[in-house]
């Protein structure tokens, strides 16, 4: 199949950037003809599997986002605070540059909005991806963009949500929506995988060796300053870890870890940025690390060297990627069984022994059970723990590769 593959966005991060270039990969793996359109500076640095990429010119380098960040050399904008205008012009643009490359057999957009309405635009054969940051962050509450979203996905000949979770609330914020299909986001699972604590250890400090300069951890983006050295000495004794990675904001629920954290024996890791690290810090424990973002190459050689990992979100989240990325390590992911994480457990679950199945997750915003839960987990056998952590990579490489996302998205274009 030739296939248009509109994201608008960057390639790099997580979330719709990483979706789109480790589809485009996929398909391209499967002999698909791909075509990516994004607003990527430095597309080379992604593996893409060969796709090509296009960079459409925005109208007055106008980018609408979903939650405001900074884009070299575009002007951000919320969606909804551009002019209907303006929202026009950049679709037209968008559009155009697509229609470009046709024919092709589909046109595959990220995003309801504006992804939705750029692949309609082109009159072609389009499916769209709801992500959720576009229903929650903009069209929720917001009748004009209800109606173009409404307008774009009656024309889809598929709609994809990642979870019945985004199902629920594609139909609360646009109403109800034909030809839907589930199919959850991916994980590489060939990146992360079990490693030995040797080979996991001395990955994580050359590439924490690699890490650019943050005098006085002044760039909140960067890695902490002198983190080979911190982390060598963190992993030094036999206590056992447990790992957050992600944004340290109040939605993530990081507190209800820190809490849970007092009165058991283990140390703990605490991977990302956010407002709320200083707030974090002077809560934690003794034996607890704070130590700035990690980057994905850091990440597939610290998971395999943690015992568990907790993902205490109380904000609904669309699906579980921290904990699928965990059990792909096969490291146990302790998550706050709510949205698309009760659906990352409900798959745990089924997984492992039936007088285990009570640790995938816990009760959203409880710590004293997280506590509870958490205790157990880490004073299993190292070998029952093991167990664990091997069913957690078979459900990961079964349900959440990302080769069998990119052949699900398909499917129904090859009916």
């Amino acid at each position: 199949m030739r296939i248009l593959l509109w994201h608008g966005y960057l390639l790099e991060g997580t979330g719709s950037n990483i979706y789109t270039r480790a589809v485009a990969r996929e398909w391209q793996r499967a002999g698909h003809d791909v075509v990516v359109f994004c607003q990527e500076p430095h597309p080379a640095r992604y593996d893409l599997g060969g796709a090509e990429v296009v960079r459409p010119e925005l109208p007055d380098g106008l980018l609408p986002v979903f939650v405001l960040d900074r884009y070299e050399g575009l002007d951000a904008r919320t969606l909804q605070d551009l002019t209907t205008i303006q929202r026009a012009r950049y679709v037209d643009a968008n559009a155009r540059a697509v229609e470009a490359r046709l024919p092709a057999d589909l046109v595959f957009a990220n995003h309801v909005l504006p992804g939705g309405a750029v692949a309609a635009a082109t009159g072609a054969r389009f499916g769209v991806k709801a992500h959720g940051s576009e229903l929650e962050y903009s069209i929720r509450g917001n009748d004009v963009l209800v109606e173009e979203a409404q307008e774009a996905l009656s024309r889809a000949h598929a709609v994809f949500v990642g979870s019945r979770h985004i199902r629920g609330v594609l139909e609360e914020v646009v109403g109800h929506v034909d030809r839907v299909h589930e199919v959850p986001p991916g994980v590489d699972v060939e990146e992360f995988r079990p490693r030995s604590r040797e080979e996991a250890l001395a990955g994580l400090l050359e590439e924490c060796r690699q890490d650019p300069p943050n005098p006085g951890n002044r760039n909140e983006r960067l890695p902490d300053d002198g983190n080979a050295r911190r982390l060598e000495r963190f992993f030094e004794g036999e206590l056992p870890t447990v790992l957050y990675f992600g944004k340290l904001l109040y939605n993530k629920g990081v507190h209800l870890l820190v809490e849970a954290l007092h009165g058991i024996a283990a140390r703990a890791l605490i991977v990302g940025f956010g407002d709320y690290r200083q707030h974090l810090e002077e809560l934690a424990p003794r034996h607890t690390l704070f130590t700035g973002p990690l980057e994905h190459r850091h990440l597939v050689n610290l998971l395999p060297l943690a015992d568990a990992v907790v993902v205490p979100s109380i904000f609904p989240e669309a699906f579980g990627m921290v904990a699928a990325e965990a059990a792909a390590a096969g490291v146990p992911p302790l998550v706050a069984r709510h949205s698309g994480l009760a659906e990352v457990a409900a798959g745990l679950e089924l997984a492992y022994p039936e007088r285990h199945r009570s640790l995938a997750a816990f009760t959203s915003g409880d710590s004293i059970e997280l506590a509870e839960k958490l205790h157990d987990l880490i004073a299993l056998p190292p070998a029952e723990r093991a167990e664990l952590g091997a069913a957690a990579r078979r459900v990961a490489a079964e349900r959440w590769s990302w080769e069998s996302v990119a052949a699900g998205l398909l499917a129904p274009f090859l009916a």
